[in-house]
């Protein structure tokens, strides 16, 4: 598969930034009680659902994942970057990383119990998030849950300097209430929304986090 110039971009971004990005949000969580509450709803939710793997997607050097796992999940990563892969994987060697695409996921039809999309759609130009949002409901099991984060806004950035690195990167800002739009559209149902202010110096707008699940499937008729 060809993938985008922005793809190739993102990935060389994160290839660049990826040691010192993994120190700064090192213990974010730590200081994030908003961002616990999520990831812990989340994977109780998972739990009684029924279980089963649970994939963060864009997981970067796998903090998210490996908080996932703390929570009970039996969690992997996955993320564009090769140098984010390998911080990962030397960080926390328990756990399983790949490398790979949020838009062309090499996973079976449902296979997952949940997904964590986890500041990682903020990348993909919004024409093609439909097609993200495709993805990862073929991959998740009927009644599998799906949780977002973004910034949420309405307008495009460009980041030349970040991390302590000179970079060339896109990322969006994106309307909740059209998010919730899309992932509709893709046939989930949105369980749960949170809207929350930005509370530290790193945080410039507002934060979104959408809580979502494809519906189970229908009893057959007898």
């Amino acid at each position: 598969m060809t993938l985008p110039s922005d793809v190739h971009a993102t990935c060389a971004a994160y290839n660049t930034v990826a040691a010192d990005y993994a120190e700064l949000l090192r213990n974010e969580l730590d200081t994030k009680p908003f961002d616990r509450a999520m990831l812990g709803t989340f994977a109780e939710l998972v739990q009684s659902s029924g279980g089963g793997t649970v994939a963060d997607l864009g997981c970067g050097p796998g903090r998210i994942t490996a908080h996932l796992d703390s929570l009970g999940l039996a969690a992997f990563g996955v993320d564009l970057s090769p140098v984010m892969v390998a911080v990962a994987r030397k960080d926390h060697p328990r756990l399983r990383f790949d490398e790979g695409s949020i838009e062309a996921l090499e996973l079976a039809d449902s296979s997952l119990g949940g997904i964590v999309a986890w500041y990682s759609i903020i990348h993909t130009p919004p024409a093609r998030l439909p097609g993200v949002f495709a993805e990862f409901h073929r991959t998740l099991l009927a009644g599998g849950l799906l949780l977002l984060a973004f910034q949420a806004g309405d307008e495009p950035r460009h980041l030349g300097f970040a991390y302590g690195h000179e970079i060339d990167l896109d990322a969006y800002r994106l309307p909740p209430e059209r998010i919730t739009e899309l992932l509709l559209q893709a046939g989930f149902v949105v369980e749960a929304q949170l809207l929350r202010e930005p509370d530290d110096r790193y945080e410039k707008t507002r934060q979104a986090y959408l809580l979502a699940r494809k519906p189970a499937r229908k009893p057959a008729a007898s």
